[in-house]
């Protein structure tokens, strides 16, 4: 009997390491619009969430984030790349953390360390695209290593 606990244990070990996909996580979902998003980091899934999705349409909202940090952020920069129909036709990037650039409260913060983070968000635009895209987002550090990384999925049927 021990030997069946045993080998039910290890087949279930490995089935878990053999994923190497983090599942894909509702932020919103409303009658018109829906954003979904999964950790494209093979080593580590995070938390984000927003109350109503209505709020995303408005210039700032409130958003609830929190992860372990695996790299400490002395320096962070953003990459993020608009994606439809799997070819990316815009790209953003910006210096978050860094010498003299101090946008974000948790630049300075270590490896190890938990990052929390709840507050306001201002995007920055007017109106969320309509339409079915990918908004690849991905953050990293001074080295180049990758601090999070998701791709946010956005369903928008708002006829604004």
């Amino acid at each position: 009997m021990k030997t069946l606990n045993v080998l039910a244990l290890i087949s279930v070990l490995l089935c878990i390491d053999a994923s190497t996909e983090w599942p894909t996580h509702t932020v919103c979902k409303e009658e018109n619009l829906e954003i979904y998003y999964k950790s494209c980091d093979p080593q580590q899934d995070f938390a984000f969430s927003i109350d109503r999705c209505s709020d995303v349409t408005t210039h700032t909202f409130d958003v609830r984030a929190a992860m372990v940090l695996r790299q400490s952020i002395k320096e962070l920069y953003v990459k993020l790349d608009l994606i439809i129909n799997g070819k990316t036709v815009l790209s953003y990037s910006e210096t978050l953390c860094g010498p003299g650039i101090t946008k974000l409260i948790f630049c300075g913060k270590k490896k190890g360390e938990h990052l929390y983070y709840e507050g306001p968000v201002t995007l920055g635009i007017k109106e969320i695209p309509q339409g079915d895209y990918t908004i690849a987002a991905r953050l990293t550090n001074e080295d180049g290593v990758t601090v999070a990384c998701a791709d946010f999925t956005v369903k928008n049927y708002l006829d604004y």
